[in-house]
């Protein structure tokens, strides 16, 4: 574990209130205030995986030449996994980086020990991660170098040349944001030391995808994408795109490179991605999958690139992008096509009809295909559940179930000995996990699904922990399997505003009393059997456009004119009428009589759609709250932590110590020890153990 003693906040390897039970260890803790901490004193402390034994969403994958049995793959959230066994086993190998969120990697086809990793998601969707740069390891993912590219943030493809492997090709995405330079094609002769940018449009446009022609490496495609996420959630689609997508060709190693244009949806078109794959048993024959709102679909050129016609127009199939952009050629066939969607589809007529090749279970959204070129019956997927690997074609598949990627939305505990661990995740459901084990281990049988949908908070009742509540307002109890939708009924006519997180949250003073937030905040006493709005709308009413959406304000249909949701709420822990709220777009409202009147309590230092993440009420101080404020979405990687003893008058920013680079998620309070305050970043965890005084 690392310690970090600069400033007032400490970056911890794991949640350690427990170690500060003993009154011993705490005044040992207290002593050491302002002083150097002994590495010794933390360094039997690791963090331990608890499951649940799932895939999360991954995107990067590849298999390794002249070695069958051995592939790579990358969660976006979890890190980078090697298997020497076909996918039977999965172990982690970049768990000691500082960053866990990966969207592409390579394996040098001359040389099987090096390989490259670009982290970050490389997608666009309203809640991603974001990495900081090329990694690189020359032992088989043993140990890794940072090389450069950080301020790229997401990493789409990389491509290393199949003799040289210092010759590398990386297509940097971009701020999803905000405008950024570091963005677009790169290349480095000298393993990644140094690298110069090759293929640039502006500060609006990234990289989305790269191929070779499998004949000559001199001749290289790659895919520019000029789109931007919201500070809001668009709902008509996970980004705003602008002119400057588009697939471009280099005959000269990537020296210079002209567009490939006849016969593609154009920028008229709303022309948004594109994913690529050029034949290696025939080079000349080349497919994309288009991302367009007009003639998306999949598309072959029989002339390098020169021309094209579309194919296929199946939106089931090709164009629906951004994220599902995968597409593979069979290595002794041209006309043997594999296209990743919300089912991986293959055609065996070069792209004229397809049919289903895996579905669900096992990923409902694909992302990626990989296939061997010397054995095309052995092929990869990575999706929104992990990655699985066939050595038979697709007859038969590797597991999904041997992956903790992750990829949670909120986790939550409840009350038992040993305890239960909650959470929703991305596209599987929700699901809870054993904190231990009688066998020794946390295994697969230590977990089980919960019957919640995919998104936001799971609460537990306090009176009886059979009973659970979820996100899209559900109830269920565990040991029958009953399910009862329990949304307030205006919030299922669409009466208010929703997103795919809101809170659900029990009030630890009345147990009988649970609260769901929408725009307007609802309270239930009665199991969810009915509700009362207890609020107005507590979001904001006007606000500036963001700078940070430039000129994708364009693409918005109501030109900025969005209004948020609430966030987080938090009941507090010492007055029952007391709850603070917070929205996605930058309030934090407090009513002190139940919810009869409201107050606007915000930090002046919070811009519009600085979103709210979590709100701490003190477990000591009816007058004292903590706020995480996460301003990713304003294109700002700080942490953001405030602190009010005074019901919001006064705030003071507690973040000394934090180093930028990562957006704050979440602030906590031991519920025992005054003073001791956790925080999470994007990438770690710190604590405070004086409450963040001088």
């Amino acid at each position: 574990m690392r310690i970090s003693t600069a400033g007032k906040w400490f970056i911890a390897g794991i949640v350690i209130a427990s170690i500060f039970g003993a009154s011993a260890d705490a005044q040992q803790l207290d002593q050491k205030v302002g002083q150097q901490f002994d590495q010794k004193f933390f360094s039997e402390m690791r963090w331990r995986s608890i499951g649940p034994f799932r895939g999360g969403r991954t995107v990067a994958i590849s298999g390794v030449p002249h070695q069958p049995n051995v592939f790579y793959m990358a969660a976006v959230n979890g890190g980078v996994w090697k298997t020497t066994d076909f996918g039977n086993t999965w172990n982690a190998i970049f768990d000691d980086q500082p960053t866990g969120s990966v969207g592409a990697l390579a394996v040098a086809p001359s040389d099987p020990n090096i390989i490259y990793v670009g982290s970050g998601e490389g997608l666009q969707r309203p809640d991603l991660a974001t990495g900081d740069g090329i990694y690189k390891s020359t032992e088989a993912g043993k140990s890794w170098t940072h090389l450069g590219l950080r301020d790229a943030q997401q990493i789409t493809a990389i491509l290393v040349d199949p003799k040289d492997p210092n010759r590398v090709f990386v297509a940097a995405e971009e701020h999803p944001y905000g405008p950024n330079a570091e963005r677009g094609v790169f290349r480095s002769t000298d393993g990644g030391k140094s690298f110069e940018k090759l293929l640039y449009k502006d500060e609006n446009t990234g990289a989305a995808d790269l191929a070779f022609d499998p004949a000559n490496p001199q001749i290289i495609y790659a895919v520019l994408w000029a789109a931007r996420v919201a500070p809001w959630e668009v709902r008509s689609g996970e980004s705003f795109i602008s002119a400057g997508s588009g697939l471009f060709k280099s005959t000269d190693g990537g020296n210079n490179w002209r567009p490939l244009t006849k016969g593609l949806p154009e920028a008229a078109d709303g022309l948004g991605r594109i994913g690529i794959a050029v034949s290696r048993s025939e080079p000349n024959r080349v497919y994309v999958t288009v991302e367009a709102k007009k003639n998306a679909g999949v598309y072959r050129s029989d002339d390098s690139g020169e021309s094209w016609k579309q194919v296929n127009s199946d939106r089931r199939i090709g164009g629906r992008g951004p994220g599902a952009m995968g597409i593979a050629i069979a290595p002794d066939n041209p006309d043997v096509l594999y296209v990743a969607n919300t089912t991986t589809w293959k055609s065996t007529d070069g792209g004229k009809t397809f049919v289903g090749f895996k579905g669900a279970p096992g990923g409902d959204d694909y992302q990626r295909i990989w296939i061997s070129t010397e054995n095309p019956q052995v092929i990869a997927l990575s999706s929104d559940q992990g990655a699985v690997i066939s050595v038979n074609g697709g007859a038969t598949w590797s597991t999904w179930y041997n992956q903790p990627t992750a990829q949670f939305y909120h986790v939550t505990t409840d009350n038992r000995f040993p305890y239960w661990v909650y959470g929703s995740q991305q596209e599987s459901g929700a699901a809870a996990t054993l904190s231990r084990s009688d066998y020794g281990e946390i295994t697969f049988r230590d977990w089980h699904l919960i019957g919640i949908f995919e998104y936001g908070y799971v609460a537990v009742d306090p009176l009886d922990p059979n009973i659970l509540y979820g996100d899209w307002l559900t109830r269920t109890k565990q040991d029958i399997g009953e399910y009862a939708k329990v949304t307030p009924e205006p919030v299922r006519r669409g009466e208010y505003r929703y997103t795919r997180t809101l809170p659900v949250v029990f009030s630890p003073l009345e147990p009988h009393t649970l609260y769901f937030a929408a725009n307007v905040l609802f309270k239930t006493t009665d199991a969810g059997n009915s509700w009362q709005v207890i609020s107005p709308d507590l979001t904001r009413e006007s606000y500036e456009i963001p700078a940070n959406l430039g000129v994708f304000a364009a693409s918005d249909p109501e030109k900025g004119k969005h209004r948020g949701v609430i966030y987080a709420v938090a009941p507090s822990f010492k007055e029952a009428n007391t709850i603070w709220a917070g929205t996605d777009d930058g309030l934090i409202q407090l009513t002190r009589d139940g919810g009869k009147s409201w107050q606007n309590v915000t930090p002046p230092q919070l811009k519009p759609w600085s979103k709210v993440s979590i709100i701490e009420a003190s477990h000591f101080e009816a007058g004292t709250a903590y706020a995480a404020i996460n301003s990713f979405r304003l294109d700002d990687l700080r942490a953001h932590i405030y602190r009010t003893r005074d019901y919001g008058k006064n705030w003071a920013e507690i973040t000394k110590g934090i180093p930028d680079g990562g957006a704050s998620n979440v602030v906590r309070e031991d519920p025992i020890r005054k003073g001791l305050l956790y925080i999470s970043t994007e990438g770690s965890v710190y604590f405070s153990i004086n409450d963040e005084d001088d």
